[in-house]
């Protein structure tokens, strides 16, 4: 069986349950269970801390996981990214006192507070600084009020809990996270397990991202019609009872749909219906 690690808890755990569900496997029914078997699929989900899926799976015992790319980068564990997920996604920054500096160039001598002690140490060796970093699980906006630290590094979504601290972001942020897909850097990247699984994945993301479009338009306004609607390969057109009209179907991007059937009218397309797509392969 693949064995796939799954986050137990926090923010990436519900969505990546709900991702795995939409793609026919079996997710478990409450929150002790820790291991679920899906025989029909020949895959067992093991649901493990976030934080420790990178090494479970750089260490052969996993064959793939689910994660954040800040836990992986942060982890330095011998796997690699190989799907992004489309999210839980956020911004890894700088914040401190105003005043106290503009960026990593004046961090020299200064020592910096942040839960990804791994990913701020990398960063800091790259920019060629000089500074300390201390190792805080959670609530670091703390440490610079304690005089443990000068700056912090944490995660920033929208940076409300940061002024109510009193701090402001500094600098270009260090990375952007979302969930991911790894897999260890020992593996087969052509494991037909490991392929079929990422297919699945593919498919709800594509699912998710198209909605299927329909419509009747003039023959003669068939190509001008097209144009807005190429679909994937290119779409299906049939001929209507009615001489002169065609039906055209077609993926479209969800989030430009509206617009593409103000288009379609405007162009003299009539008829014109969006449905959801659940799954597909491409």
């Amino acid at each position: 069986m693949l064995r796939i690690a799954v986050p137990n808890k926090g923010s990436l755990s519900g969505p990546a349950s709900a991702m795995l569900h939409e793609a026919g496997y079996r997710m478990r029914k409450e929150s002790k269970e820790l291991v679920v078997v899906d025989p029909e699929n020949e895959v067992e989900f093991f649901y493990l801390r976030p934080k420790d899926i990178a090494i479970y799976v750089s260490s052969g015992k996993l064959d793939i996981g689910i994660t954040g790319r800040d836990l992986l980068l942060d982890s330095g564990a011998s796997a690699e990214e190989i799907l992004p997920l489309n999210f839980g996604r956020s911004t890894f920054r700088y914040a401190t006192k105003p005043g106290t500096a503009k960026g990593p160039e004046d961090f020299t001598g200064m020592t910096i507070a942040t839960s990804y002690e791994g990913i701020v140490a990398k960063h800091l060796a790259e920019q060629g600084i000089d500074a300390s970093v201390v190792h805080l699980d959670g609530a670091v906006e703390t440490a610079i009020q304690l005089g443990v630290a000068q700056i912090i590094a944490d995660v920033v979504e929208t940076g409300t809990s940061l002024r109510n601290a009193g701090l402001e972001i500094i600098g270009e942020p260090i990375m952007t996270s979302e969930a991911v897909v790894i897999r260890s850097n020992a593996s087969d990247p052509e494991d037909p397990r490991a392929q079929q699984f990422l297919r699945r994945l593919q498919g709800v993301l594509v699912a998710r991202s198209y909605v299927m479009m329909d419509y009747d338009c003039r023959a003669e306004h068939l190509e001008r019609a097209v144009a807005l609607t190429p679909g994937l390969e290119s779409p299906t057109v049939s001929p209507l009872h009615n001489e002169g009209w065609v039906a055209v179907r077609a993926m479209v991007p969800a989030k430009e749909a509206q617009r593409i059937m103000d288009d379609l009218y405007e162009l003299g397309a009539r008829a014109i219906l969006t449905t959801s797509i659940h799954a597909c392969r491409l």
